[in-house]
């Protein structure tokens, strides 16, 4: 951020110095004003060689008259401020800009852009969305509207606004971002919780149909899907929705199972959940998938049959949660002095384990314990997922 500071504050002394010169050109006849602004210029660049930045900014801030020709300096001053924490100094700045009848009607439009961000930045919410609103119905630069659309819909998710924010983003901001495609579901996906929570599958339904129209690759929707279909008696249609997870994310295949098993012993069929676990261990072989199939041979079989399929899966990859069930099923089926000895490799295994996250967000490596559709840091949705490695899945 200093390096970044420096940079700009040498820019609009650069600036400041250029706009001078010509002001001294065209303005030789009075050599008061610019007298003074040349010291001001002078006192400037003396605090910006002493390492006084603040000081340099006022001064130059100060020096700097409004025009045509110095209004991308200015906005870029009133950026500083807000990249440094100062935004109520960017608003005074931004503000001071708009008063000027001189601007045009596209250098207001970019006052106003940045003065929304600086309101985004103090929490003033309400005030950074009227602006927005302005900008996107009456600026007549489109990459103006595009940038106000794009703030305007980060504003209103954060405000929790799902349906307002899937007005403004689509068709335009959605059809041409993945990104936000990706999130668009997912804000499908809130209304349909809330919809869920307040008894109506009907709309959740539709909503969830849209996600997935909007982004195939939506867990996330299908998950939800299958809540609906248990919360009515449909195992079946549950499990058949569950099965298409693996298709969309094979990363996502820890999530699905507890209610996958809930829903096959529900059934009472465990000879079919054993036959789906054993497909998906083909597939995509995680510690939690060997872990659930070998605990229900266990129950099944007996430990013989589970320590059977543990090792032969540790053989293959190595795991610590698998070692650490391993080591379960032996102290199950063990007694004596290798007892005692089990019982302690496991104590080191499971304090490992219990200091691991389970999830990391694949764009910014925020971890937990917990899934988060949206990233607690980067807010970004859906690229928070299962740990995979020796360590993790």
């Amino acid at each position: 951020m200093p390096d970044l500071l420096l940079l700009a504050l040498l820019l609009a002394a650069v600036a400041i110095g250029w706009w001078l010169g010509r002001r001294e050109r065209r303005k030789a006849e009075d050599p008061a004003p610019s007298s003074g602004l040349a010291r001001d210029y002078f006192v400037g660049l003396n605090y910006l060689l002493n390492d006084q930045q603040d000081r340099a900014i006022e001064t130059f801030v100060a020096a700097l008259e409004v025009n045509s020709e110095t209004i991308d300096t200015h906005i870029t001053l009133g950026n500083l401020f807000r990249a440094r924490g100062e935004a109520d100094r960017a608003v005074k700045i931004h503000q001071n800009l708009l008063a000027r009848p001189t601007l045009s009607g596209t250098q207001g439009d970019r006052v106003q852009l940045e003065l929304s961000r600086d309101f985004l930045k103090l929490g003033l919410l309400d005030r950074a969305e009227r602006l927005l609103q302005t900008l996107v119905r009456d600026t007549q630069d489109d990459e103006l509207r595009l940038e106000a659309k794009r703030l305007l819909v980060d504003l209103l998710e954060r405000e929790g606004e799902w349906q307002q924010a899937l007005s403004v983003a689509q068709p335009q901001l959605v059809r041409h971002s993945e990104e936000m495609r990706r999130a668009a579901a997912h804000w499908l996906c809130q209304l349909a919780e809330q919809e869920r929570f307040e008894a109506s599958p009907g709309l959740a339904r539709k909503h969830l149909r849209q996600a997935l129209n909007t982004d195939p690759r939506c867990v996330r929707a299908n998950l939800l899907l299958a809540g609906l279909e248990h919360d009515t008696g449909h195992y079946r249609q549950e499990i058949r929705l569950l099965s298409r997870i693996p298709d969309q994310d094979p990363a996502f295949t820890p999530t699905l199972l507890d209610p996958l098993a809930h829903a096959y012993r529900l059934l009472d069929d465990e000879e079919g959940l054993i036959h789906h676990l054993r497909q998906l261990l083909e597939r995509t072989p995680y510690t939690s998938v060997i872990i659930l199939l070998a605990e229900t041979l266990r129950q099944r079989e007996g430990p013989a049959a589970a320590i059977a399929l543990v090792r032969e899966q540790l053989a293959r990859e190595s795991s610590l949660g698998a070692l650490d069930y391993l080591m379960d099923l032996y102290r199950q089926d063990d007694e004596g002095e290798s007892l005692e000895r089990l019982e302690l490799l496991q104590q080191h295994t499971r304090t490992l384990l219990k200091a691991l996250p389970r999830h990391r967000c694949r764009r910014c490596g925020f971890a937990g314990e917990q899934l988060h559709w949206q990233c607690p840091r980067c807010r970004s949705w859906g690229t928070t997922k299962p740990i995979t490695g020796i360590e993790g899945e």
